[in-house]
């Protein structure tokens, strides 16, 4: 193990990162839909004593246009104490920033005034071709080897893939190589995680680009074409073990949210919707023997709808299916939360038995039928839904945000979805509540649409543990 790495907020394990100072600040992604202005990294004021709580207090334009930015990370994280060969230096300090459809990654410096963060380097789509064969930059982790960058499409131009996994170096960003070397049946990509002590990986599938560009195709979905699996993978010789097949009726795979313990050999994965009933599904992973195994354990099933209040795509069905977009696991592994972005919820499960999920809680916000409002604008329908999520590391916090990407937007809330930011607080025992007096929305994020949220310090779906 290395022992020089003391930044202060790495942690050994989810009861240090629990007992750890609060979040004071959240690192929002925001797009601009008609890429003719810059998006933005927007940072929000977390403190609940400060006159500016719930505001927008701090913003860093990105160079150029076009982006779409959507999930990003940090440079490093806790997990870096379970990793060799790296210096004192490295820290929470970075953050890296892909946008989906430019194919940059900017980096950007949130040292010394985390809340003016400066771009200081831009890792191109060509970088990103040229070092790995892969484009379209989706979603982020930092561990061992260095920053692992989870890629929809292929070579730089070939919106067909495969996708998969790049490497880039923890501290000066350049692209290495792709991960993978024995990639065996995975084709479609969207999200890698891993248990880290296991050396096991795993990843997830979504679509080539060309499947999700223009917004959710129905002949692809009815074909059962989107992706259906998540892979099992040696994490050290990124070596393809086991391909684990949902059922083809269960189509976009999405977030993987392994066990924060290292040790841990399950977790949840979120599927978007089933061609059979249009419900969405949670299915657990987990080791059995010396085989990986599958299975639902949740199902959110759709809503009957008045075809009327439905947009083109869906009046068929005369119903809005939940749209499992996001889940997240708090760090003690004791919550589940699911947001249903078509339906306009966020539920809440009880996972202390990850075979036998209890639903404990659920909030409504927004939504493609109900539209319902905010507290703290009681009279204003809303658009869009619970669909980023974030908890803090002591799981009383929930943030969410309400955009997924601008064309499936403007696919199931053609009148527009606009842009807001939300907080539950979390019950002793369980349970949310939406916090009134936290509601950033249009206007605080200058036009643009919001999505992805990161916290000060680290929060549930950014941070591994080493329990060293």
């Amino acid at each position: 193990m290395s022992q020089p790495v003391t930044d202060p907020t790495f942690y050994r394990s989810a009861a240090e990162a629990a007992a750890a100072p609060p979040e004071r600040l959240a690192y929002v992604a925001a797009f601009d839909r008609s890429a003719t202005r810059p998006d933005a990294m927007a940072v929000v004021d977390l403190d609940p004593d400060a006159a500016s709580y719930g505001r927008v207090v701090g913003w860093t334009d990105m160079p150029g246009t076009g982006d779409e930015l959507h999930h990003f990370g940090w440079n490093a994280c806790s997990s870096a104490l379970a990793h060799t060969g790296h210096d004192g230096d490295l820290s929470r300090r970075y953050l890296l920033v892909p946008g989906l459809r430019s194919s940059n990654v900017h980096v950007l410096d949130t040292t010394p005034d985390p809340r003016a963060p400066r771009v200081v380097r831009t890792v191109t789509a060509k970088d990103l071709s040229e070092g790995a064969g892969y484009s379209r930059p989706h979603t982020l982790h930092c561990g061992p080897d260095g920053v692992f960058l989870t890629c929809i499409g292929g070579p730089e131009g070939d919106d067909d893939g495969p996708g998969g996994v790049a490497l880039l170096d923890h501290t000066t960003f350049d692209v290495l190589r792709a991960w993978e070397t024995d990639r065996g049946p995975q084709r479609l990509a969207y999200d890698a995680w891993w248990h880290l002590n296991r050396n096991v990986l795993i990843s997830s599938e979504w679509g080539h680009p060309s499947m999700i560009e223009d917004g959710l195709v129905p002949e692809l979905l009815l074909g059962q074409e989107y992706g259906h699996a998540i892979h099992v993978w040696d994490l050290a010789e990124g070596r393809h073990l086991q391909r684990l097949d949902l059922g083809a009726q269960h189509q976009m795979a999405l977030e993987v949210r392994p066990s924060h313990d290292p040790e841990a050999t399950w977790g949840f994965v979120g599927v978007v919707i089933s061609t059979e009933d249009l419900s969405g599904a949670i299915f657990r992973w987990f080791l059995d023997g010396d085989e990986w195994r599958a299975e639902k354990v949740i199902t959110v099933p759709a809503e009957p709808a008045d075809p009327d209040d439905l947009p083109p795509a869906l009046q068929p069905f005369s119903a809005v299916p939940p749209l499992i977009t996001d889940i997240d696991l708090s760090v003690d592994d004791r919550f589940l939360y699911v947001s249903c972005w078509g339906t306009g919820e966020l539920k809440q499960y009880d996972v202390t038995d990850p075979a036998h999920p209890r639903e404990a809680g659920s909030i409504r916000l927004g939504g493609i039928v109900r539209g319902t409002p905010h507290p703290a604008d009681p009279d204003r329908p809303l658009a869009g839904g619970p669909q980023m999520v974030e908890v803090s590391r002591d799981g009383r916090r929930v943030y969410f945000t309400n955009s997924l990407y601008g064309a499936w937007d403007d696919q199931f809330y053609p009148d527009g979805v606009g842009a807001w930011m939300a907080k539950a607080d979390v019950g002793d025992g369980g349970g949310i509540a939406l916090d009134p007096r936290f509601f950033p929305r249009d206007d605080e994020f200058r036009g643009l649409r919001v999505h992805q949220v990161r916290l000060q310090g680290g929060d549930a779906s950014s941070d591994s543990y080493c329990y060293r």
